[in-house]
């Protein structure tokens, strides 16, 4: 009995080895931004301001551009040798009515590098509609136009001043 299960564990741990599976979630407690991902890896989500530098809050000036910055995206299913990334981008207000979006930023395309595909960035500038003293909730999502199983959703609420 003790073969047999012992057989039974190794062949499923060696089956979970063969896969190229990766999930997970994480969270920037100062900025609020979080991050799903399934399907591919990534190095780091970050909220940026203007400065392109990471933000250590979620606050923004109207008028001043942010950005949703995917770094290290890889796992791609590759076409010719090229990655075919989708983005969207979404800003809702307080009521979850849409303020702002776009459905995908990469529309028709001919296909990137991995290494040019392994950055996203979906920028925003805060402005009209956008009002000081709200708060706003913004979303990225990416996707794999080969594979629709590989996808990452970041999404952060921004208090705009």
């Amino acid at each position: 009995m003790k073969k047999i299960t012992f057989t039974l564990l190794a062949a499923v741990l060696l089956s979970f080895a063969g896969c190229n599976f990766s999930a997970g979630t994480k969270k920037d407690f100062a900025t609020g931004l979080s991050q799903t991902y399934h399907g591919f890896t990534v190095d780091e989500v970050l909220l940026v301001g203007p400065d392109n530098k990471a933000m250590s809050n979620n606050k923004v000036a109207v008028g001043t551009k942010v950005a949703i910055v995917i770094q290290g995206l890889a796992g791609y299913e590759l076409k010719d040798n090229k990655a075919y990334p989708g983005l969207s981008l979404s800003v809702t207000d307080k009521d979850g009515k849409t303020v702002l979006g776009a459905e995908d930023l990469f529309g028709q395309n001919e296909g990137f590098s991995t290494a040019d595909a392994s950055v996203l960035r979906g920028t925003l500038t805060v402005g009209d509609p956008m009002k000081a003293g709200e708060t706003y909730h913004v979303k990225v999502h990416a996707w794999d136009k080969n594979n629709k199983e590989n996808e990452l959703t970041a999404e952060v609420d921004i208090v705009v001043e």
